[in-house]
């Protein structure tokens, strides 16, 4: 059985996104924190791990990036999961009784037009799942929680309201790490991290390499590094795979423009689900 761990506890969106990527029969590992993932699969005591990296809506995971950089690992794919967040509650409680609803901040956020036009006060806990998971344990009439279809499956909750996020687009990427390189993709897409020399023009003659070959850039992000101050590496992603004659050339010639360049993985590219209308 394939054994993949993830951030969050037991019924997590990251869980969904595994079980979206790897079917119900996955064994899923719950890790306390991102910078727990990568050890398990390095020392094999997982297959993979499934790491959040930017949502639709917040932006940018915090710490996921830092870690593609320190760490050794690959991206074998990229899965993106349409976040739908849900109202649950105690089995029986009925929805005009709830006056308080608990979750992770950024879940409360996502929701707060949905809060304020039921006048519904937010409270921020530590995570949703495990906002669903106390409540079951510990019932409250007033209290509701936000978290997902899987958390109310699994800790026995109600859901009250479905799909309250404010905006329909609401999707979170992740990235599936591993050890190997994956096998080649009918539709391919690479990551890649560099930092740049210090001198003018340094980005534009990098992002020149793929321009003047036709190549199409999905993302480009800048982060700072942590050990030189007001200092950025640049976190790309395009189409296509390394080992492509002109996305190969690409990268030989950004290394002329670079101090360093490192490969995160070439991979099958995620399509983005349709949006659902609302009712």
């Amino acid at each position: 059985m394939v054994k993949v761990a993830f951030q969050g506890v037991a019924g997590a969106y990251s869980e969904e996104a595994v079980r979206q990527y790897f079917g119900p029969t996955v064994e899923s590992v719950p890790c306390h924190t991102l910078d727990e993932l990568f050890p398990l699969v390095e020392n094999g005591q997982v297959n993979f791990a499934m790491l959040p990296v930017e949502n639709a809506v917040a932006g940018s995971v915090a710490g996921a990036y830092e870690l593609l950089l320190e760490r050794d690992l690959r991206i074998n794919a990229e899965v993106i999961l349409h976040v739908h967040h849900m109202l649950m509650a105690a089995p029986g409680t009925k929805r005009e009784a709830i006056k308080r609803v608990r979750s992770h901040p950024q879940a409360l956020a996502q929701c707060q037009q949905y809060l304020s036009r039921h006048d519904l006060a937010g409270e921020p806990a530590f995570d949703t799942a495990g906002s669903a998971r106390d409540l079951a344990a510990n019932p409250e009439p007033e209290v509701a929680v936000i978290a997902s279809a899987l958390a109310a499956e699994l800790y026995g909750l109600e859901i009250v309201d479905r799909a309250i996020e404010d905006y329909r687009f609401n999707y979170t990427r992740f990235f599936v790490m591993g050890l190997e390189d994956p096998p080649r993709a009918q539709r391919p897409k690479t990551s890649i991290v560099f930092s740049t020399r210090h001198s003018p023009g340094a980005l534009y003659k990098s992002m020149g390499e793929f321009a003047v070959r036709g190549i199409n850039l999905t993302k480009i992000e800048s982060r700072p590094r942590l050990n030189q101050p007001w200092r950025y590496t640049f976190y790309l992603d395009f189409e296509g795979h390394c080992q492509d004659v002109a996305c190969e050339a690409a990268l030989m010639g950004l290394l002329r423009h670079s101090s360093f360049v490192k490969l995160l993985g070439s991979y099958p590219a995620a399509t983005t689900p349709v949006v659902e209308e609302r009712e």
